[in-house]
């Protein structure tokens, strides 16, 4: 006899739930999906011993899979600050030296089939139906059965919406299983299954129905299903016996599993779903008239490339199509791969179809895309990498050096905002491979970490001299359009400046980029623009990885900068000032036609450039008049000149990143000094992303048509 628990399962994510200790959360959600992270050493060490490196690792990656956010030790804690996340449900775990996994201790949630799991929800209009519903709804409940298969006691979670009546109307029910590895508790803990129903129910947009989630943990699943969860579930709840009141769907295994219900048994439930599933056997033999006719909905689901039921799911649909099985193909999803994302998604859509007592429309949802071919990476040591698809996935391999490797990921800025995140490699033989994607639109530095050791991709000839183990590539199309080589000849002219340095007594080197039809001998002399590199940085940044040239070539031949000579020096000395003005902007307006004129000159500098361009603001106001920093703030006051600096600087514009870069507290707390001093300075917000190369792409690309013109517009 069926048991149902009349408590309702308690499911609160890390915003609605205060952790154990609330004054020390190990994520800490800040405004606008950004999280703060700060993981005790001390619990890492009481769970897993000793470690030299700390991540955390969850569904945060492109695509929503698994990748893993590097944290640095900071005191007492591994930090690190990443975002904006979209709105969601993300799952995670904390892992010490590649393997050592532990559960955040201070976030109450929980997983059952992923022990060391917890979980947070990130609110937003794009999750509006992952939400707590805004008020009373239906309840989870469990149901307890004897499992003649598995020869025990089992449970089953049931979804009641607030309609259900004991005697009265029978209401329709839809079994919704889990995938591999899982529990009959993921849907509701994972797949916000709860949150789903609620608000779609609230909405309209679902028939009064049961929701069952069993456990589909059998060897005989169709036997488990038919002889004991729905014999339980229509012996406890009033529902109808009809079998055309009943849908099937599943998640990867459970997918597989539905199938293998649904052509076993044909007519046994009215409509079916798959959600990242394929794998279904052999198919000449199936009942294809008896599924056609006996049931009224069969619908399939699949995320993109990077899902792994993605060939097996084109294989099935053509299959389909030879043997004349009906199915409905709701498209690729190109946001998801095999994961809670997709699979949440899938619901959505799946649940508002059933019982509805007419005919499900048959199109994709919005966005989604046809299923034309396979995905066939090239085989193993057959083409350079990473290999980019024209749909923007990426392809990355390993030559045979790591084949003894433990652990191989990469490490790329395809992070929210451009910041880090690793991806873990699989190992293929004898090299390690990845598919990440479908990524954004601009540039990627990367590099290959080998049992926790940085390493260069040697099979991609970029380099990034003052990173060794940085490699790069452009993802094309519009949004990168002016990080992209122009046309051959059409572009301006880059050159290597050799110059003695008086300041470092030594021979130094900087990068000049002249405009497209620079003339040594034209009359009036062209501005002069010094750009400057970071700390830890080289003259060659802003070219390798800064992509300085493209920009300025693709701004010049839109016609967005005045022709100007663009000089990319080294400042690291000592002494900047002196040698830049000793050194560098003597040289310069030696070998190239540039004027003299502080009208006509530019000092900008990202980081550390960015403070030493304001150490020769203040040194010397009037000497550049325009001057841009790229995070980097104002600095000690003691001394300034405000009315030099005034009088003599046409622009002084700053730029700093989002809470992820470090430097945004320093900037943003210059503003206000800056108009207590009175110096006039433009500041327009902030520019999403950490401190890094994305983000000081995009300040050049603002500043850069800003300079030598009236207004600094």
């Amino acid at each position: 006899m069926a048991v149902v628990t009349a408590a309702v399962l308690a499911f609160a994510g890390l915003m609605a739930a205060a952790p154990a200790n609330a004054a020390d959360p190990w994520i800490a959600q800040q405004d606008g999906g950004y999280l703060r992270i700060a993981v005790p050493n001390a619990a890492v060490e009481a769970a897993v011993g000793p470690v030299s490196q700390v991540v955390v690792e969850g569904n945060f990656g492109p695509s929503h899979n698994w990748a893993q956010i590097g944290l640095q030790r900071s005191g007492a804690n591994w930090t690190a600050t990443y975002g904006p996340f979209e709105p969601g449900l993300y799952y995670y775990q904390v892992t010490g030296d590649d393997s050592k996994v532990l559960k955040d201790t201070s976030n109450p949630t929980s997983v059952a089939s992923e022990p060391e799991w917890s979980t947070f929800f990130i609110p937003g209009e794009s999750a509006a139906l992952l939400a707590d519903a805004p008020q009373e709804a239906g309840v989870v409940q469990t149901l307890t059965y004897q499992s003649s298969v598995a020869g025990e006691e089992r449970q089953a979670l049931v979804w009641v919406p607030p309609t259900y009546k004991a005697k009265g109307k029978k209401l329709p029910v839809l079994y919704l299983q889990h995938g591999g590895g899982q529990s009959y508790r993921d849907w509701v803990e994972v797949g916000r299954a709860e949150q789903i129903l609620d608000n779609l129910w609230l909405a309209g947009q679902l028939e009064d129905m049961l929701v069952v989630m069993g456990n589909g943990n059998v060897d005989d699943f169709s036997a488990e299903l038919l002889d004991n969860i729905v014999p339980a579930v229509e012996r406890t709840y009033n529902v109808s016996p009809s079998k055309q009141q009943r849908a099937l769907a599943g998640l990867s295994m459970g997918g597989g599993q539905t199938f293998e219900v649904f052509s076993e048994h044909p007519g046994s439930f009215g409509a079916i779903g798959t959600f990242g599933a394929g794998r279904f056997g052999a198919l000449d033999d199936r009942a294809v008239d008896r599924m056609n006719a006996r049931t009224g909905l069969f619908r399939v689901y699949v995320g993109n490339k990077t899902d792994i039921a993605y060939n097996d799911v084109y294989d099935s649909l053509q299959k389909f199509d030879a043997i004349g099985l009906d199915y409905q193909f709701d498209g690729v999803n190109p946001d998801a791969g095999h994961n809670w994302n997709a699979w949440q998604e899938n619901l959505i859509d799946f649940a508002p179809r059933l019982f509805t007592g007419e005919a499900s429309d048959p199109a994709m949802s919005e966005g989604h895309t046809a299923l034309t071919e396979r995905f066939e990476p090239p085989a193993a040591g057959t083409t350079p990498t990473p290999w980019l698809t024209a749909d923007d996935f990426v392809t990355f391999e390993t030559t045979t050096d790591f084949a003894d490797a433990e652990y191989v990921s990469v490490w790329a800025n395809w992070a929210p905002g451009g910041s880090w995140l690793r991806v873990e490699m699989t190992k293929v033989g004898d090299r390690w491979r990845a598919t990440v994607g479908p990524l954004e639109e601009k540039f990627y530095h990367y590099r290959l970490i080998v049992d926790r050791q940085a390493v260069k991709d040697t099979s991609n000839p970029t380099k990034v001299t003052s990173e060794p183990a940085w490699s790069t590539f452009l993802v094309p199309g519009e949004g990168s359009r002016l990080l992209a080589d122009v046309p051959q000849g059409q572009g301006g002219n880059l050159e290597v400046m050799t110059y003695q340095s008086t300041v470092a007594a030594q021979e130094r080197s900087a990068y000049v980029w002249t405009p497209p039809g620079y003339d040594p001998a034209r009359a009036e002399p062209y501005p002069l623009f010094v750009l400057n590199h970071g700390g830890g940085q080289s003259w060659t940044d802003w070219v390798e990885v800064g992509r300085a040239r493209q920009i300025l070539d693709n701004l010049s031949l839109d016609g967005a900068i005045e022709p100007m000579v663009v000089v990319m020096p080294n400042g690291n000395v000592g002494d900047y000032p002196r040698e830049l003005l000793e050194n560098v902007v003597p040289v310069t307006e030696e070998r190239y036609n540039v004027s003299s004129d502080p009208l006509d000159r530019a000092l900008a500098g990202l980081s550390a450039g960015g403070a030493r361009t304001v150490s020769v603001l203040k040194a010397h106001p009037g000497e550049f008049a325009w001057i841009g920093t790229f995070a980097a703030g104002f600095g000690a006051t003691a001394g300034v000149d405000v009315a030099a600096i005034n009088e003599g600087t046409e622009l002084y514009r700053l730029y700093t990143g989002d809470i992820t870069d470090f430097t945004y507290g320093s900037v943003m707390s210059s503003l206000p000094v800056l108009d207590q001093l009175g110096i006039e300075y433009e500041f327009n917000g902030v520019t999403i992303g950490p401190h890094g190369w994305d983000v000081w792409q995009q300040n050049l690309i603002d500043l850069a048509p800003r300079l030598f013109r009236d207004g600094g517009e």
